[in-house]
């Protein structure tokens, strides 16, 4: 909040700055109380104001200057009082200014209505309510899954219902006090510009504490039975390319999300065995008892993944992140451990696939600019059509459905995300890991490891090496130190001349490129840091990202 000047501003004896802003702050939070609906988030919010009152007002300010911006990821945050926190009013809040915007721009709307999802997340079957309960008293139907199920299913079943849009309520692979909201529209992909710009601005037309509520058996609320999923998975096989396989032994986590039932009624419809179940972690628990943070890219989150597939003699560890929408991978070692994979080598792996077991020139494969560029030079390989997007899986989708004139057959971001079928149009670790399976299966009946396959792409394609780094900045600092490099490019880096410079105004992305080396930086748009990403062939690039970073 910015300091006060002339008669607005007074400082009390303990030394800290009250002013007109801090009353508002102030009134706003006594009628948030007065409006939540929850014990335990009133408790809070009563002993914040207390404390205000006693002279601690920086957290109360932290709570209500402001309030979370919806953006292409829809909503996320640490649970809490506030607006800047999720909680019940902040969802009501965003439910009718989704549902204003739906009705504002599609006629057919509050009879397609909006279905919705979430997991096992706390409060999320809250937010699902609250959400319907929202919508229906705007008139629009809400259709809610029977239960906590992936991400994928709910994305898959927005066509399935030709609902106009889809929610679901999930932090994905968030630290545990987190929770989110996700929104897609009616064609199945994650909404982009210009709609989280409307829907954010039909979000800031309604007042958190007043958003009017349907009773919660309202007949426009229909509470969907177990269709969505029966349905999702019975379009699992469709998924395999080489159907005669019938596995290798593979270990798998859940990693205490709500993806391990619907996982293994996968591997079941595709004629796989079981997977070894990492028994500890199966069970969805929105506490996450044995893992902080339950993201299968973070250091430590596969300990029990891999000390369960050492133990049951696995070829291949797969691990889906809370909400199933992404997949982390690890293969043995020939040294008799283990080895997590990058997020580019399993999209290698899955690309590599799908090129050599479909056919036609029609085919279209997507990456992000921040992926490895070794699937463009298989898309070439196979004279098959390539494109890079933006930052985030939201744009992989999109760019499929902004060309139909091809048939687009594989997606993937460096960050675990997967699209291995045509529906749903947004990252899918159930159907990914039942193809990355089938990848193993076809290794080991030729004799191979995914290490061999792996090998086999470097030795055709070059060894590409890829490195990531961030660093935590404001985002106003980040941007406008990002801007700065623009504005001058270095001419070396770490003693390599820069031989070629490109900007990507949509996604506020600098490439450098340094003969065949590719270092890239942009600010984050979901945490304040600014992040590198290094690619070289035949070479480690993590020094040279360490002599970018020193440019900032």
């Amino acid at each position: 909040m910015s300091e006060p000047s002339g008669s607005d501003r007074e400082v009390d004896l303990s030394g800290e700055v009250i002013d007109s802003a801090y009353a508002e702050v102030a009134l706003r939070a006594r009628a948030w109380l007065g409006a939540e609906p929850d014990d335990d988030v009133r408790d809070e919010l009563a002993e914040l104001i207390e404390d205000a009152a006693h002279g601690a007002h920086s957290v109360l300010v932290a709570r209500f200057d402001g309030r979370l911006q919806f953006g292409t990821a829809g909503l996320r945050g640490e649970m809490g009082a506030g607006p800047l926190r999720m909680n019940r009013l902040v969802v009501r809040q965003a439910a009718a200014g989704l549902g204003r915007y739906v009705l504002a721009h599609w006629p057919d709307a509050a009879e397609r209505g909006i279905i919705i999802g979430f997991d096992a997340r706390r409060k999320s079957n809250d937010f699902a309510q609250d959400t319907a309960q929202v919508l229906a008293a705007m008139g629009i139907r809400a259709l809610i899954l029977p239960s906590a199920l992936p991400t994928p299913v709910l994305a898959w079943n927005i066509r399935e219902y030709d609902a106009v849009a889809g929610v679901v309520v999930t932090a994905s692979h968030n630290p545990p006090a987190d929770n989110g909201y996700k929104v897609f529209l009616g064609d199945g992909a994650q909404i982009v510009p210009p709609h989280d710009i409307g829907i954010a601005a039909c979000i800031d037309e309604f007042d958190p504490c007043t958003v009017p509520l349907s009773a919660p058996d309202d007949p426009l609320i229909v509470r969907l039975d177990g269709s969505p999923l029966f349905q999702y998975l019975l379009a699992v096989p469709a998924a395999r390319l080489r159907p005669e396989l019938t596995g290798v032994p593979v270990a798998y986590t859940a990693m205490h999300g709500v993806g391990g039932a619907t996982l293994l009624a996968a591997f079941e419809r595709a004629g796989f065995p079981e997977p070894f179940v990492t028994i500890a972690q199966q069970e969805p628990d929105g506490s996450f008892p044995t893992v902080s943070f339950p993201n299968p890219e973070e250091p430590g989150a596969m300990d029990l993944l891999l000390a369960r597939a050492a133990e049951t003699g696995a070829v291949l560890a797969i691990a889906n992140d809370p909400d199933a929408d992404r997949l982390g991978a690890a293969i043995p070692t020939p040294a008799g451990g283990w080895r997590r994979l990058t997020g580019d080598e399993i999209g290698w792996l899955l690309g590599d696939h799908i090129l050599r077991h479909t056919t036609g020139d029609d085919r279209f494969v997507v990456t992000t600019l921040v992926s490895s560029s070794l699937l463009g030079r298989l898309a070439a390989f196979h004279n098959v059509h390539f494109a890079e997007t933006f930052t985030g899986f939201k744009w992989i989708g999109r760019t499929a459905l902004d060309h139909p004139e091809l048939r687009f057959v594989f997606g993937y971001e460096q960050a675990l995300g997967y699209l291995v079928c045509q529906q749903p149009l947004d990252k899918d670790g159930i159907t990914a890991a039942v193809l990355l399976a089938e990848v193993a299966a076809l290794a080991a009946a030729e004799g191979l490891t995914l290490q061999d396959r792996l090998d086999a792409l470097a030795t055709r394609f070059g060894r590409h090496v890829t490195a990531e780094l961030s660093i935590r900045l404001d985002p106003v600092d980040a941007a406008a130190k990002v801007a700065a490099l623009r504005a001058l490019p270095p001419t070396e880096v770490g003693g390599h001349a820069v031989t070629g410079v490109e900007w990507y105004e949509e996604a506020g992305l600098l490439r450098l490129w340094l003969g065949e080396i590719r270092l890239q930086i942009r600010p984050s748009g979901t945490e304040p840091k600014v992040k590198l990403y290094g690619e070289a062939i035949g070479s480690d690039p993590a020094p040279l990202l360490g002599a970018l970073a020193n440019l900032l």
